[in-house]
């Protein structure tokens, strides 16, 4: 069971869509086999006459409501990226879990990231979604019911994962298998096509590289645009969104060509014809 923190967003859109693997719908309810958790402030907010199956649409603007009812909440670093959201994926040779194996693992999940904390009602919202196999998202909102922004653990990544672990075990999952040995071989120069490899991988990081912020940022204005009245706002939200599109696919291309790089062995030579100098230390290697 491996945690990966994406990067925070300004609307639940995207995440909702990645968890989902396809776009969110206004058409589509998803039942309890799908949003396989909440917050526990759902039961006492909804009404007893409302419908039981919300659309995706309805759930995503379920959690980005906080970022409307407050504008001015804001994080430690002054920003509005309120949406977490945390994707953990099964090994392949898993079994399949139960629903109730899933919500468990949902909430011990929320409750390591911060996001949930017993007994408070007022806390973040946020959803548990099980729609591809072997892989669970947990999508929060940070601002509070009371416009407070939710402070998250240091060692946020750790203790996820230390989380993990134990939900692994109870289990009886595939555990991460860790290699300390490889922690004795020496570390080799890295090549021209590795360093290159790393300047690529920083730009197309989905949780910090420039890339996805800017993305970020267009799926947001797309959203807001699409709520503002006129006639002219679905046409410009959807050119918005193919931009974003556009701009994953790049990220996706350049994560393609990062591999490559990262694969390439000394001396071997380009399309161009163009050999790679191997690292300049090869001549002093000692013999064993």
């Amino acid at each position: 069971m491996i945690p990966r923190l994406n990067e925070r967003s300004i609307s639940a859109q995207h995440p909702l869509s990645q968890a989902l693997d396809r776009n969110v719908s206004a058409e589509e309810g998803l039942t309890e086999h799908t949003v396989v958790a909440y917050w526990p402030g759902l039961d006492f907010y909804t009404l007893d006459d409302e419908q039981a199956i919300w659309t995706s649409a309805q759930w995503a603007e379920h959690i980005d409501d906080p970022l409307v009812e407050h504008p001015f909440a804001a994080g430690p670093r002054g920003d509005r990226r309120a949406i977490f959201h945390l994707d953990v994926r099964l090994h392949p040779d898993d079994r399949d879990l139960t629903g109730p194996e899933w919500a468990e693992a949902a909430h011990r999940l929320a409750r390591a990231a911060g996001i949930e904390i017993p007994g408070d009602e007022g806390g973040c919202r946020w959803i548990g979604v099980q729609a591809q196999p072997g892989r669970l998202d947990l999508i929060a909102n940070l601002i509070r019911l009371d416009g407070t922004w939710q402070p998250q653990p240091t060692s946020l990544l750790r203790r996820l994962s230390d989380e993990a672990r134990r939900i692994e075990n109870e289990l009886h999952l595939t555990p991460v298998r860790t290699a300390p040995e490889r922690q004795a071989v020496a570390r080799p120069v890295p090549s021209a096509s590795t360093q290159l490899a790393t300047v690529l991988a920083q730009l197309t990081d989905e949780q910090s590289g420039p890339l996805a912020t800017v993305r970020g940022l267009i799926e947001h204005t797309a959203y807001r645009v699409a709520r503002q009245p006129g006639a002219g706002s679905p046409g410009t939200a959807h050119r918005l969104e193919l931009i974003a599109h556009r701009l994953y696919d790049i990220q996706q291309d350049l994560d393609a060509t990062t591999a490559h790089l990262a694969a390439r062995p000394p001396g071997a030579v380009s399309r161009h014809g163009i050999a790679t100098a191997p690292p300049d230390g090869r001549h002093t290697r000692r013999s064993p």
